[in-house]
């Protein structure tokens, strides 16, 4: 894993070479071993290098094409580079599946990706035709950002690279509604106006001043359910597909560990890891003093059984009021997913003894594990569509259940219901909420449009859109640069795409049948482990934020949502988050994500503004 930067076209030209440097040294904790840079007269390709594959300075890049046609930097691993080089007789200097890629583009050109297993970013330049390209992964797993103003084009692994660039750069307003909306900035938006997320599945070619973006993956062309699978098919299928891409993922040249929670993803991954690792695998957890939300004894009970060499640490209110603040220079945008504070802590606590770990990530959108996909087809029962109406009078209803029920049935449009589901599963705005939070309301609420169709069942739709939307902007943007934090590699076994397209034609049974989620999961888990270690209630990653938020992190909170700083941004309306404020004071827990969500929001401004 790596971290890469660009910059191309009118202000390339006798840019200077050490801001470049510069610029790139803002992504040395994603590539802390070696770094290297390309330049020609109207391009500039930077690379700073995490080694997992031949340690070798020969493995560093940029890298030439054996032909010198082509300069690559690229972020991410190709699991199957072994097989395509000997599929297609590729003669190579060099152990890693970089040169592999490289060549690949020289022998295929544009069709390479369609045979690569991994996750990527990568730019390949055409010294030929002065003409770039970038493909970002199908799912999503690496982060691309890029800049474009119709002259220059630039793009980077994180946005703090390209602000070093000193592009002119104006905060999006739609972007902010979007954020108040979900907790995340969805792709393709940025928090700034001229910069861009390249979708997940995606290219970008720029040639003669031209820009085109489009798909060569969707998730949606493979949303077709297959009434024939069996459930013994289906079963033996996962595991074959589960254990492939667990076998790609262990393959290193430094050491592998396991990121274990203890819920049913991970602790199936590290199973599967176990039995397919050649040596006694590491595992590792984090904990909290809350019981409440405290799974570390679960991922010992399943670390002891699969005989794993397990680490554990605990998180306390303190460690929380030190780290916090440092999501904003992390994550470079608003990101109100509070899980990223203990992703961030066991990502450091893995870093101690491996340099790549393997995740769970991946197994809720693909086998229906959320509540929120009763909510979805529950929204479409005839009793819920005659009562939604009545719904909304219970908005000031005393029982938190209750207004849950108002809030979740009051989406605007067909369009943004999935949108609408999300944000009240999680506890954040509804776009009628943001219209009066907002002083200046958005037309435009940033939500990008649901390109996949409305007649399979709710919960597939929904689960859909999580695989699209949510996976890659929020969980898996958390995971990278928690781990990339700390230079850790994390791979993700449950986002193989071969497995991803599997899951996607499955019949809804195998996901949640009789009141159980990730049936499927659950059904092949109790092959590896016994049912007692994880049939428990789901609890998440979550961490107990609104109960510190009354205690230790009261004052931090509380002065970061001062009248004297929300006035001075003019973003929201004081007296709106002084009614939360209020609410929250008075017991009113369910509001503490909105408030969360606020308190980032004006961090990022207030760390802009400084």
């Amino acid at each position: 894993m790596c971290g890469i930067l660009g910059l191309a076209g009118k202000k390339a030209e006798g840019f200077n070479r050490q801001l470049f440097l510069q610029a790139l040294d803002t992504l040395a904790h994603r590539g802390p071993d070696a770094h290297g840079i390309f330049q020609a007269e109207k391009i500039h390709l930077g690379h700073r290098r995490l080694s997992i594959l031949d340690l070798r300075p020969e493995a560093n890049q940029p890298m030439f094409s054996h032909c010198g046609r082509y300069v690559c930097v690229f972020n991410g691993e190709i699991y199957n580079y072994r097989e395509l080089a000997q599929q297609f007789g590729l003669r190579l200097r060099t152990h890693c599946d970089t040169e592999v890629l490289v060549e690949l583009y020289a022998r295929l050109g544009d069709a390479f990706v369609h045979h690569l297993n991994g996750m990527f970013a990568i730019a390949l330049y055409d010294r030929q035709l002065d003409c770039l390209t970038l493909w970002r992964d199908r799912l999503g797993i690496k982060p691309l950002f890029y800049y474009f103003d119709g002259h220059t084009l630039a793009f980077a692994s994180e946005l703090k690279a390209l602000e070093k660039l000193h592009l002119p750069l104006r905060l999006q307003s739609k972007a902010i509604a979007a954020f108040l909306h979900v907790g995340y900035i969805p792709a393709p938006l940025s928090i700034y106006e001229e910069v861009y997320k390249l979708p997940p599945g995606s290219r970008l070619r720029w040639h003669n001043g031209q820009l085109h973006v489009e798909p060569y993956w969707r998730a949606q062309d493979f949303a077709h359910i297959d009434p024939k699978w069996t459930e013994t098919e289906a079963k033996s299928k996962l595991k074959e597909l589960l254990s492939s891409s667990v076998r790609y993922r262990l393959i290193s040249d430094v050491p592998v560990g396991v990121l274990l929670s203890g819920g049913i993803d991970s602790s199936l991954v590290a199973a599967v890891a176990a039995q397919e690792s050649p040596q006694r695998i590491q595992t590792f957890s984090i904990g909290f003093e809350e019981e409440n939300f405290n799974e570390a004894p679960y991922a010992e009970q399943v670390a002891e059984k699969l005989n794993s060499i397990h680490h554990s640490d605990y998180i306390s209110a303190r460690q929380a009021i030190d780290h916090i603040p440092k999501i904003i220079d992390i994550y470079d945008e608003p990101y109100a997913d509070e899980s990223a504070l203990p992703t961030l802590l066991v990502s450091r606590l893995a870093k101690q003894s491996v340099t790549v770990a393997l995740g769970g990530d991946g197994g809720d959108e693909l086998f229906w594990g959320y509540g929120v996909y009763q909510w979805a087809e529950r929204s479409e029962r005839a009793w819920f569509q005659m009562m939604r109406p009545l719904f909304s009078l219970l908005c000031a209803a005393p029982e938190r259940r209750l207004r849950k029920l108002a809030n979740m049935s009051q989406w605007k449009t067909k369009e943004q219901k999935p949108w609408h589901l999300f944000s009240q599963e999680q506890g954040f705005f509804t776009l009628q909420e943001v219209d009066r939070l907002l002083c200046a309301p958005s037309t435009d609420y940033g939500l990008p449009p649901l390109l996949f169709s409305q007649k399979s069942p709710p919960a597939y739709r929904q689960a859909l859109f999580d695989l699209c939307y949510y996976l890659p902007d929020d969980l898996l943007t958390k995971i990278d640069r928690a781990s990339m934090q700390v230079a850790l590699e994390v791979r993700v076994p449950l986002l193989d795409y071969r497995l991803v397209e599997f899951a996607l034609s499955l019949p809804p049974q195998f996901k949640y049948r009789h009141g159980q989620r990730k049936y499927l999961l659950r059904k092949l888990l109790a092959d590896y482990l016994p049912p007692a270690l994880f049939e428990r209630p789901k609890k998440g990653f979550a961490i107990p934020l609104a109960n510190w938020m009354q205690r230790e992190l009261k004052s931090m909170f509380w002065d970061g949502l001062s009248a004297s700083v929300i006035g001075r941004h003019g973003i929201v309306e004081t007296r709106e988050v002084e009614k939360l404020k209020h609410a929250f004071e008075k017991g009113d827990l369910s509001c503490y994500r909105r408030l969360w969500a606020l308190w980032v929001l004006h961090l990022f401004m207030e760390k802009k503004k400084g």
